[in-house]
């Protein structure tokens, strides 16, 4: 059985204990508390259903308890034992008390019925839980054995392996020691190969190098000769140069010149429109604000060309409110709308191409 088994089981006998002992608990409350009731001075009945409270409330100690000692493996001593014992025949005894002084052997016998079932359970349910207890710590000794022997048996293999890699390591330095002494023995014969070959080679090399001294000399020649020549080209090709650069020069000068005066014109022409426009709207202004306050609220295409026509004259808030008809706070927003357009910045101007002569 694993792990996932046994929990499932304490899981099962757990719930099952605790259903029991639920019922066992109402049934012993609903039963006990009319004798109670029965048994209690005038005007104190509602103290009836405490003592049945009392008494389950010490069952449901002891089966807890019990089943957290039971699970740790623990010996509460001989008082759990007497708790256990005492509450369960005090519910037993409350159960059939009722009946009993009726003289109703059926009525005893059936209201004993829960009051033994709780006893039995509850010692049932300790017995399983010590059973379960030792079962599942013998499992875990089995399991802690199989773990260590496992881990032996690793180390075992671990112990193998470095020895085999030792044995390894040492085979291959022995193998390393015999290439190096016959890698020594080849070197010293490529030595010997090498430095007959530099010889021949340095002698060729000599020979080689006579040849070529005599071709870099009638190459020098040939060199100096098509230099002379290339200067000359260059000295032609700078000469035409020079004399189109002085052609583009005057032209890029009189291109510029043009440009300058076609700015200055447009300049002129925009600083006359913009002349113009601000008379027109300085007499707009005038007509609008020539209107007086106004008796009602105007539309609101109105009212913004009248707030408009304020703010540029610099009359107060009140004042263009007054024309309008809007509240202060609606022309306040549109001065602060138009204050925050008069400051944003204003698009940067198209560059201007120069031409560098």
């Amino acid at each position: 059985m694993n792990g996932v088994q046994i929990r499932s089981a304490e899981r099962a006998l757990s719930v099952g204990t605790w259903l029991i002992v639920g019922g066992a608990m109402l049934f012993s409350v609903l039963t006990v508390t009319p004798l109670m009731a029965k048994h209690t001075p005038p005007g104190w009945g509602w103290t009836a259903p405490i003592l049945p409270i009392v008494v389950d409330a010490a069952v449901v100690i002891v089966v807890r308890l019990d089943s957290v000692l039971a699970r740790l493996g623990g010996n509460g001593g001989r008082w759990p034992i007497v708790l256990r014992w005492l509450t369960g025949c005090m519910t037993l005894a409350l159960n059939i008390a009722d009946s009993a002084l009726k003289k109703d052997l059926v009525g005893v016998a059936v209201h004993a019925v829960a009051p033994l079932l709780l006893i039995v359970t509850a010692e049932t349910g300790l017995a399983y839980r010590r059973a379960i207890t030792a079962a599942v710590t013998a499992l875990e000794a089995e399991q802690h054995a199989a773990r260590a022997a496992r881990e032996r048996a690793a180390q075992e293999r671990q112990d193998a392996a470095v020895r085999r890699e030792r044995e390894e390591r040492e085979h291959a330095a022995a193998l390393a020691r015999e290439q190096r002494d016959h890698e020594a023995r080849l070197a010293r014969e490529q030595t010997e190969r090498e430095a007959a070959a530099r010889a021949a080679e340095r002698a060729e090399r000599e020979a080689r190098e006579r040849a070529e001294q005599a071709a870099r000399e009638h190459a020098e020649r040939e060199r100096e000769q098509r230099e002379r020549e290339r200067e000359r080209r260059e000295r032609e090709a700078e000469q035409r140069r020079q004399a189109e650069h002085r052609h583009a020069a005057e032209q890029a000068e009189r291109e510029a010149r043009e440009r300058a005066e076609q700015t200055a014109r447009e300049q002129a022409e925009r600083e006359r429109e913009q002349r113009e426009r601000a008379e027109r709207e300085a007499r707009e202004r005038a007509v609008v604000l020539s209107a007086g306050p106004a008796t009602e609220k105007l539309p609101e295409p109105d009212a913004r060309r009248i707030v408009a026509a304020a703010h540029a004259e610099g009359l107060p808030v009140r004042t263009a409110a007054e024309l309008c008809g809007w509240s202060v706070g609606w022309v306040t927003a549109r001065y602060q709308e138009r204050r925050n357009a008069d400051t944003a910045p204003a698009p940067a101007p198209a560059p201007v191409l120069e031409v560098v002569s």
